[in-house]
């Protein structure tokens, strides 16, 4: 890999993780332009955990504020919230346990595939144009729920963030919450699966990267990360998601129709 391809990688990884348009959908796009470059378990730990550092950069107010809550070692909002947190990752936990193999296998160069799960991303987004400002706040049942649509857009091509918060604003959640618990959702399953990965792998020796493009790729999913964790609360208030509907729409087509 080059320092190129790892600063364009790193650069999709990081805006495409908070924006709706899937990271997994581009980057297999962008792994199919590059000619399938290989896989390095480095690299995708190491982008994952830029755009994690981002979450964490973003909302450090939030998280010091529920940690606080937490080890004050009785019930209250803080605990409340962390445990809706926790139920929202049950479900992607149990697919990625059950169904680990053949969801890997999805992510095999299957760009037709990934078109016509960036086409249901698009029409998913264009749903917010019809639904009403709720002012509701995320109930037990709403985490359960979202969890649920975190499980299915672990499919290339399905938005993580956009199936959250729209299933989220679908609920009548409030939109600042509704992005805000999206993000602070994925904490945990991000982190978790890449642990999973570096224990059941040898991090040590998969590096056909090179320390150089590993660094570049860090830094520009960190850095792109930063900006699009900020941009995407603010498109969320104005809701503006419709616009990406429009791009996850122009990708599929393209992906489905003229990459052969």
């Amino acid at each position: 890999m080059s320092n190129l391809e790892a600063f364009i990688l790193g650069l999709v990884q990081g805006l495409t993780e908070f924006l709706p348009v899937s990271s997994s959908g581009h980057l297999e796009i962008g792994k199919f332009l590059f000619g399938n470059l290989q896989d390095s378990l480095n690299f995708t730990v190491a982008v994952h955990g830029a755009t994690v550092l981002s979450i964490i950069v973003v909302f450090w107010k939030d998280i010091v504020r529920l940690l606080e809550g937490l080890f004050a070692f009785k019930k209250n909002e803080e605990t409340i919230y962390i445990g809706k947190l926790l139920l929202s990752a049950i479900p992607v936990g149990i697919l990625g346990i059950l169904l680990k193999d053949e969801i890997e296998s999805l992510f095999s160069g299957k760009i037709h595939f990934v078109g016509g799960m960036l086409i249901f991303t698009g029409v998913l987004l264009f749903t917010t144009a019809l639904v009403p400002v709720g002012k509701r706040k995320i109930s037990w049942f709403d985490s359960f729920i979202i969890g649920i649509a975190q499980a299915i857009a672990v499919l290339p091509g399905v938005s993580r963030s956009g199936a959250t918060i729209v299933t989220s604003l679908l609920l009548g959640n409030d939109r600042t919450e509704a992005t805000r618990f999206s993000f602070l959702m994925v904490l945990l399953p991000v982190i978790g699966a890449n642990f999973i990965e570096i224990w059941s792998g040898d991090f040590s020796s998969q590096n056909p990267v090179g320390t150089i493009p590993l660094a570049i790729g860090f830094i520009t999913a960190f850095i792109s990360g930063l900006f699009a964790c900020k941009w995407m609360l603010s498109i969320v208030r104005k809701g503006k998601l419709i616009y990406f509907a429009v791009y996850c729409l122009i990708i599929g087509v393209i992906a489905l129709f003229l990459i052969h």
